[in-house]
């Protein structure tokens, strides 16, 4: 009977300590943990950590979290660009996903999706297909959301439009012609 019961109180703290394990690990190292956490990418992303300043260009093609401080223009062709919570960025940002926390100022280019969290605010452009804003976030300035037309669908049109005209105006003629 002692044993037993050994086993099921074995048992049942070994099940309770890998959730434990698993929430403690981020409590016990949240600088290092909770950035990495962050991103909305399966990608582990580069950091910029609070208390670190950049100013030039940052240019990749990997995921980024920033928590610092950034001026001048950030160009992540294929990554995700993650303004954390504490990150201040004053620059031109081109990404395929943008997630502002923080506070962003200047154009921001999401090619998929810019998204704006509750304690986010940006001063700017910004140009992206998918725009999500949640409550309590601050945008302020000129926004451009949705697919852009196509140049070819604007020569379409164009030429549709003047095809038209013309087409009424050689009808006109040629039965003048007539």
């Amino acid at each position: 009977m002692w044993k037993k019961e050994d086993s099921k109180p074995q048992s049942v703290p070994e099940i309770s300590t890998a959730p434990v394990n698993s929430t403690v690990a981020p409590q016990s190292a949240p600088a290092h943990s909770a950035p990495a956490s962050l991103p909305l990418s399966s990608r582990a992303a580069a950091c910029i950590s609070q208390g670190i300043k950049i100013k030039g260009e940052v240019t990749g093609s990997e995921d980024l979290f920033v928590d610092g401080l950034v001026e001048g223009k950030l160009n992540l062709t294929n990554g995700s660009l993650t303004i954390g919570p504490n990150g201040n960025v004053k620059a031109d940002v081109n990404a395929r996903e943008v997630i502002v926390r923080g506070h962003i100022e200047g154009k921001v280019t999401g090619r998929d999706k810019v998204q704006l969290w509750n304690t986010g605010i940006v001063t700017g452009e910004v140009q992206t297909e998918r725009l999500a804003i949640e409550e309590g976030a601050v945008l302020r300035g000129k926004v451009e959301a949705g697919k852009a037309p196509s140049k070819s669908a604007e020569t379409k049109s164009a030429a549709a439009a003047s095809g038209k005209s013309s087409d009424s105006i050689s009808i006109n003629s040629g039965t003048a012609a007539d």
